[in-house]
This record gives structure tokens, sequence and C-alpha cells, in this order.
């Protein structure tokens, strides 16, 4: 079992900046992948970023690429998602997800089906 819970969320103006954080626990964090997803009212829940469990990797949706950093602090279990540059469209409900399975193909890291915990979530909004 993993437990993720959100926090940082809030309201910024287009062009600036706001960072999310996902603080995890109940298993060794060190070895899971973690991830952001967001969905928009009306929308399906669509990837951000991806960060594989030993730093090697990570992965930006191309709507997202040069303005967001995903990242980890093992020692403080948590996972962190810079974002500059904001934009109304990324207004949005953010959410953290682990896959625990660390050997897990990298292009599945995409995809929402790959990660088996969530966290309940963190609402962005930007304002034009």
């Amino acid at each position: 079992q993993v437990q993720l819970i959100e926090s940082g969320g809030g309201l910024v103006h287009t062009g600036g900046s706001l960072s999310v954080s996902c603080a995890a626990s109940g298993r060794t964090f060190s070895r899971i992948n973690v991830a952001w997803f967001r969905q928009s009212p009306g929308k399906e829940r669509v990837f951000v970023a991806a960060l594989r469990w030993n730093g090697g990797y990570t992965y930006y949706a191309d709507s997202v690429k040069g303005r967001f950093a995903i990242s980890r602090d093992n020692a403080k279990t948590t996972i962190y998602l810079q974002m500059d540059s904001l934009e109304p469209e990324d207004t949005a409900v953010y959410y953290c997800a682990a896959d625990v399975e660390p050997y897990s193909i990298l292009s599945s890291l995409r995809s929402p089906t790959a990660y088996e915990y969530w966290g309940q979530g963190t609402q962005v909004t930007v304002s034009s």
C-alpha cells in the first residue's frame, strides 16, 4: 500500500509559478516510479510528467515541456512538480501517482493504467 497526499495547489495569474507536492508513505519510496497527471472538468485525466524510481528517466507531456519540472526527494518521500509560465489551459486538478513496479516499461509510464496508487488531487487555477 502507498498513501499519497498532494498539497500546494491554488490560484495564480497567467505567467506565474506554482509548486505542488505529494507526500508518500507506506512503502519503499526509493523503488517507486512516480508521475503527475491532471484533469479538467469534463475531460479525461491526462499525463503531465513521470520520473523513474532511480531518477534516470523523466518524461513530460509536450504541452508542459520546458515549463514544468518533476523531482523527488527520497529522504522526505515527497514528489514535486514545479510549474512555471503557467497558462489558463493548465487549470486542472493535479494528481500524483505511484507505480510500485520499478521495472515497468518506460513507455507505459505515460498511461494512467501503469499506476496503482493515486492521491486525492489538488486544484490549480490559472487566471487570465
